[in-house]
């Protein structure tokens, strides 16, 4: 009985192996290859030149019916094609996008399929249902397994609420540990995008693209193996407002499922970038590639540009014969500045509506908004007003219609904190609706990008980003520094961030401390000249006070001169967390920056990007006492060398900017 009992054993395991089909997919420089497993369920695995990427990972969609999408799957049709073709990007850090990559599209009995893209710099796989009427999504899982216990950069959420429902509502802004996959703490999620290290030189970045009518996406271990599981929030079941200033929806109970939606789409792709060196990560177009395609037929009427905001500085000018403050004559003030120096937007950041009100019809009596709009229209200068999110959602049609009759040109909206199907469902809206009203809109409060900028290109820039405002009241054993040399490599992967830089008061490490009114930042000055040419940002900050900037001439041209967006870019040198190095391109003139952590530095850069010719280097470097007086800097304008190799120098902190020009 036992031999029969064994041979029944082996006859089933055999048959079962049998029953299992792989498929096959290469990139198109070969390099990269996944093989898609169809068994009991569906794993896929990655490899990049023999180095094992992911190892079998199962991946599924549970619906609320029961049925499983990926369970016992039957194969019917499996097509394959290539594509070679180019997306213009004109709010985006290059002209235009190569979208060159291999796809295998898998399609399943019960209307279902899978579609898998291979680039030459990475893997993107999305479900496809082709389903009557509505569906109820109760999860979808995805169990990515590594064989070896890399090391990581992850970014958990800023809650530290016990348990993830609460830990759904966050701001997606926080520093990275580098710790291995077993180490990472199980009782937290983990935000998107997310960096592992495969060894000699190559690291994946997971993220996501193309999100819509869907929740975003979280990562937890909760095993002792090195693997990574997808989480979701669930849709919201009961909401009060409340939060900050009255002006969020909190969720107090959640359904049991994360998604209801439409049974013939596409659902987001999950994204998986595999780098050879850390400076292929900051060049990275794989997200803006899978974004569904302009929705805006017209952008002529978008503007990107630079702003000179307030809050960040606490509206402290002085040398003046008013109050400060939210006011009229204090916005009279900025936008004088802003005219001076050519900058296309003055923000009216959180105030000028009536507080605890939620109303954004509701203006304070020190502030008359047709005087100011009609005022920087008679400089130049555009209106961008702040939004709060529950504010914004409960009467956005009138709102946007009301401030657009007016003049004003968009929305910075805040205090999202969420990212569950809802809450990304708004985000479209928002975008829809002010395109209509040709508005831009500003994120805040928010989770990382996942294309919304492509689809609605008015959408011009996004936070979810652990930006400079955390230096006004951050202790002083925070360290900006070194999170300023590595979120480029990871969350910058995911599209712009509005980071919020341009800090006139600069202090060494030894000398920061957090002071709310009279903020500073970390490293030296030419460290925050050389964030404008390494940070995307397609709406770009300047967040010191008008009064410091016009004491400090040489920064401010250079600053208020600088394109946010590009024709081209070039990485020059970079490593995760040590040091950064890149030149962008627009029009016939090249800006360079380089920022290092707090080790000083010297690098050769290679500048052979640049053709024939000779060039001029109008450049900012660190003073020979940056490392005592983080204000030290020397501007100089010197021929490029003729070999095309710059030699620059870096204090602790420090960074170097320049302008290239024939």
């Amino acid at each position: 009985m036992k031999v029969q009992a064994l041979l029944v054993f082996l006859l089933a395991g055999s048959m079962s192996l049998m029953a299992q089909k792989s498929y096959q997919l290469q990139s198109p420089d070969r390099k990269l290859q996944t093989v898609v497993t169809v068994g009991d369920n569906v794993e896929f695995s990655l490899t990049h030149d023999g180095t094992e990427v992911l190892a079998p990972s199962a991946i599924s969609m549970t619906l609320q019916n029961g049925e499983v999408l990926g369970a016992k799957p039957k194969v019917s049709k499996v097509t394959k094609g290539s594509v070679d073709k180019v997306i213009p990007s004109p709010f985006y850090k290059k002209a235009e996008v190569s979208d060159i990559y291999n796809e295998m599209t898998i399609s399943f009995r019960g209307d279902y399929s899978i579609a898998f893209r291979l680039y030459n710099d990475g893997l993107a796989y999305r479900f496809i249902t082709r389903k009557k009427g509505e569906i109820v999504v109760a999860d979808e899982a995805a169990t990515y397994n590594f064989s070896t216990d890399h090391k990581t950069f992850s970014a958990y959420v800023n809650s530290t609420k016990p348990t993830f429902e609460e830990q759904f509502s966050n701001s997606f802004e926080q520093p990275y540990v580098n710790e291995a996959i077993t180490k990472l703490n199980d009782k937290r999620l983990m935000i998107l995008p997310y960096l592992v290290d495969l060894g000699n030189g190559k690291k994946l970045c997971i993220t996501e693209a193309d999100l819509e009518d869907y929740p975003g996406m979280f990562l937890n271990n909760a095993t002792d193996k090195p693997s990574l599981k997808s989480v979701h929030a669930p849709y919201p079941k009961v909401k009060q407002q409340g939060g900050h200033n009255r002006l969020q929806m909190l969720v107090k109970e959640r359904e049991d499922f994360i998604a209801k939606t439409k049974g013939n789409r596409s659902f987001p792709w999950r994204v998986f970038v595999v780098s050879e060196n850390d400076k292929q990560l900051v060049d990275c177009d794989m997200v803006y590639r899978l974004a569904s395609p302009s929705r805006v037929s017209d952008v002529s009427w978008i503007k990107p540009g630079k702003v000179a905001w307030d809050w960040w500085n606490d509206w402290n000018i002085y040398g003046v014969d008013f109050r400060a403050g939210i006011n009229n004559d204090t916005y009279k003030y900025y936008i004088d500045f802003a005219s001076e120096h050519g900058i296309e937007y003055v923000i009216l950041d959180e105030g000028w509506a009536v507080n605890l009100e939620a109303d954004l019809l509701k203006v304070i009596p020190e502030i008359d908004l047709p005087t100011i709009v009609s005022y920087a229209k008679s400089k130049n200068v555009d209106i961008i007003l702040w939004a709060g999110f529950y504010a914004f959602d409960r009467d956005m049609e009138n709102v946007v219609k009301h401030y657009a009759d007016m003049g004003v040109k968009g929305f910075k909206v805040d205090f999202m904190d969420r990212d569950d199907q809802e809450l990304i469902n708004f985000l479209y809206r928002s975008a829809e609706t002010c395109a209509r009203y040709k508005m831009l809109v500003d994120f805040h409060g928010i989770c990382k990008p996942t294309g919304l900028q492509r689809t609605y290109p008015n959408v011009i820039n996004y936070e979810g980003v652990n930006g400079l405002e955390q230096l006004k009241w951050s202790p002083a054993s925070y360290d900006m520094v070194t999170y300023d040399v590595t979120f480029p490599f990871i969350r910058m992967v995911a599209g712009p961030v509005d980071y919020t830089q341009g800090a006139m008061r600069n202090a060494t490490r030894a000398n920061y401390r957090p002071v709310n009114s009279e903020p500073m930042s970390q490293g030296t000055r030419c460290r925050q000249l050389a964030t404008y040419v390494i940070f995307e940002s397609p709406l770009n900050m300047l967040c010191d006070n008008p009064t410091n900037y016009m004491r400090e001439k040489e920064c401010t041209e250079f600053i208020a001169n600088i394109p946010t967006v590009w024709n081209e870019t070039q990485v020059l040198d970079a490593k995760v967390s040590e040091y950064i190095a890149m030149a962008r391109q627009h029009d016939d003139i090249w800006y360079l920056g380089a920022l290092t952590n707090w080790e000083p530095r010297e690098m050769e850069l290679d500048l052979s990007f640049l053709g024939d010719g000779d060039y001029k280097l109008e450049l900012f470097k660190d003073g020979i006492n940056a490392d005592r007086a983080a204000c030290d800097y020397k501007k100089e304008i010197i021929p490029v060398p003729a070999d095309r190799k710059l030699k620059i120098k870096m204090a602790p902190g420090g960074g170097y900017a320049a302008k290239i020009y024939k």
